[in-house]
């Protein structure tokens, strides 16, 4: 049956998990050949990650821009979208970084996915905040992926560029309140992007890392904010999910949400296990991205060439090293955790910074 329907699909193909997502229990399968050895590494995958081998068969789209649009539906048959998230930039189904809204969207493209998102929750029945994922082919025709039942990860980056609190939204829906919001109501403005932050080493083919917070700096000012569970002394481990944090930057446009982004990874330090913000700077660095010009084969295709060259790492890796072991020694955790003193070179860059807009 399998092999049947992957054949009047068309090769390739994607074997997909049934009951969860992430990433896990996906297998691309390029030929015939490929398809039985796919769907054991698939099911098994996905019993041990969802308890259940449901797998179900899809066209693979390459290359291609994987783009969400995030809906709201109340129990009185009103539903609205808020526009699209830019999720393109993952590794392997994972994603690393997004934005809203996306580089490639125009306002009759925005409609029509936002038209074929309220239609999908609407034949459903759908009731709560979602989003309705979609992959995007570069002739501008896209391909319906899932319905995320759930507020995501990068909500933050809607949050930030329509002013409407997701959370609360969802809440009042759940108490069984009306949407108080019209599709007119709902206006984008400004850029925001978000950087998820792994305990993982880019540096070591993104590994696990493990260790004990003994620094820690989040950034702040104009435009960013911080969803974290960090916190100083705290013991980091490798047997729960990775994410330790979330950097968002909102600009006026793109191009000051993307300086804002790298300055806040600037000032991030955590002073322990590995994380990725080193990989964030580098890839809002690249010019592809600055350019808006990258897709969902991004990293597998420019990692590791958008790491900084050799000489400015040594430069880098000798300044970490002078100014850790220049601070303060940090003991165990305190009762209260403040966050470590402001570098009055940095406030004096952000000034800069700011005046030059």
């Amino acid at each position: 049956e399998a092999a049947e329907l992957a054949r009047k699909i068309g090769y390739p193909v994607v074997v997909k998990a049934a009951a969860g997502g992430g990433g896990k229990g996906m297998r691309i399968v390029r030929s015939a050949e490929e398809l039985g050895p796919a769907l054991r590494l698939a099911r098994g995958e996905a019993l041990a990650a969802f308890g259940d081998d449901s797998v179900y068969i899809e066209k693979y789209i390459d290359p291609a821009r994987h783009i969400e649009i995030q809906v709201l539906c109340d129990g009185y048959g009103n539903r609205i979208h808020l526009g699209e998230r830019e999720c393109s930039i993952q590794r392997r189904y994972q994603k690393l970084i997004e934005e809203s809204p996306s580089p490639v969207m125009d306002p009759a493209l925005r409609a029509e996915m936002g038209e074929a998102a309220l239609a999908i929750v609407r034949a459903a029945g759908y009731v709560n905040a979602g989003t309705c994922e979609f992959l995007l082919g570069p002739d501008r025709r896209f391909y319906f992926l899932e319905v995320n039942a759930r507020i995501q990860v990068e909500h933050p980056v809607t949050e930030m560029v329509t002013g409407i609190d997701l959370v609360a939204e969802q809440l009042k829906i759940a108490a069984g309140q009306r949407l108080s919001l019209t599709q007119k109501d709902i206006v984008q403005r400004g850029w925001a992007i978000e950087c998820r932050i792994y305990a993982e080493d880019p540096d070591n083919n993104f590994l696990p890392s493990a260790g004990r917070v003994v620094a820690l700096r989040e950034p702040s000012g104009p435009g960013i904010r911080v969803d974290s569970g960090l916190y100083l002394g705290q013991r980091v481990t490798i047997d729960y999910d990775p994410m330790l944090s979330k950097v968002i930057a909102w600009g006026r446009d793109r191009k000051e949400a993307v300086v804002r982004m790298l300055r806040a990874l600037a000032e991030y330090d955590v002073v322990g296990p590995k994380t990725t913000i080193p990989f964030h700077r580098a890839v809002l660095s690249d010019p592809r991205f600055q350019a808006g010009e990258f897709d969902t084969n991004y990293v597998a295709k420019h990692w590791p060439g958008v790491v900084p060259p050799e000489d400015l790492l040594l430069k880098a890796a000798v300044a970490a090293a002078v100014e850790y072991h220049t601070r303060p020694k940090v003991g165990p955790a305190p009762a209260a955790t403040p966050r470590a003193a402001e570098s009055p070179w940095k406030l004096a860059g952000r000034w800069a910074a700011l005046r030059r807009g």
